[in-house]
């Protein structure tokens, strides 16, 4: 029996595997292609806050933002992130770059913003997980 045959057996008995494969890689696909547009990384941040004069929102609960956060970034919390919006209304014209622990939440509230009309939001891939591990330091001072 040769290899291919015994590919196409295996490919009849195990459909659903590879049904699944395909799912899965044609989402990771488009995830690349198109699910880091409106993201950056810790040092682009870093660039943007320094010469585009860009504001950081950290949508992590209070008490993890006291034990350090990025420096000038404003604490709203996710959990009331929709009925605090009109608070961030004077920095409709500059980049917004909204950061959490891992990302997710951050992009959560991204997509909140840009409903709202914001334009420039960006979300910092990986969170204040990534903005450590970049080396970029962190403040407890509040903004």
């Amino acid at each position: 029996m040769s290899l291919f045959s015994q590919l196409i057996e295996f490919l009849g008995n195990h459909w659903f595997l590879f049904v699944a494969l395909a799912i899965i890689l044609a989402l990771l696909t488009h995830n690349l292609i198109v699910g880091n547009k409106g993201s950056v990384g810790p040092l682009q941040a870093t660039e943007m806050m320094n010469h585009q004069d860009a504001v950081v929102i950290d949508v992590r609960p209070a008490a993890d933002y006291a034990k350090g956060h990025i420096l000038g970034a404003i604490n709203l919390p996710i959990n009331g992130f929709a009925n605090q919006l009109a608070t961030l209304n004077k920095y409709r014209g500059k980049p917004i770059i909204v950061n959490c622990r891992s990302g997710a939440s951050s992009s959560m509230a991204c997509g909140q913003l840009r409903k709202a009309g914001f334009e420039a939001v960006y979300n910092l891939q990986g969170g204040i997980m990534a903005w450590e591990a970049a080396g970029q330091p962190l403040t407890r001072k509040k903004a």
